[in-house]
């Protein structure tokens, strides 16, 4: 799987590389056949923004945001909601049958 890290006019340290490739693969290890993904990490003013965008093959593309004063934490908070999105969608489907109708 092929990991892109991208600092939008933001330096991003090699630590913070390495970690951000370790939290995503950690990710990726959830769904089967992840194909590749983006982390972007960008200033908003006082803020620090990370959006990470997880592709897998056939499915549409898994994207969680988050901002923090401090790029570590905001990369944390993303990494968790997007391991939500991906818990969400390894769910079972519930019945799609209606209340109270009858089977057939």
């Amino acid at each position: 799987m092929e990991i892109i890290v991208q600092g939008h006019q933001l330096d991003v340290s090699s630590a913070m590389r390495l970690r951000a490739e370790r939290k995503v693969r950690a990710l990726a290890a959830l769904l089967k056949r992840p194909v590749d993904a983006v982390v972007r990490f960008e200033p908003d003013g006082i803020t620090r923004r990370v959006e990470i965008v997880l592709h897998a093959p056939y499915r549409r593309s898994i994207v969680a945001e988050a901002r923090d004063k401090r790029t570590a934490a905001a990369l944390s908070a993303a990494a968790r909601r997007l391991e939500v999105q991906i818990l969400r969608l390894k769910r079972p489907i519930k019945s799609r049958r209606r209340l109270g109708a009858k089977p057939a």
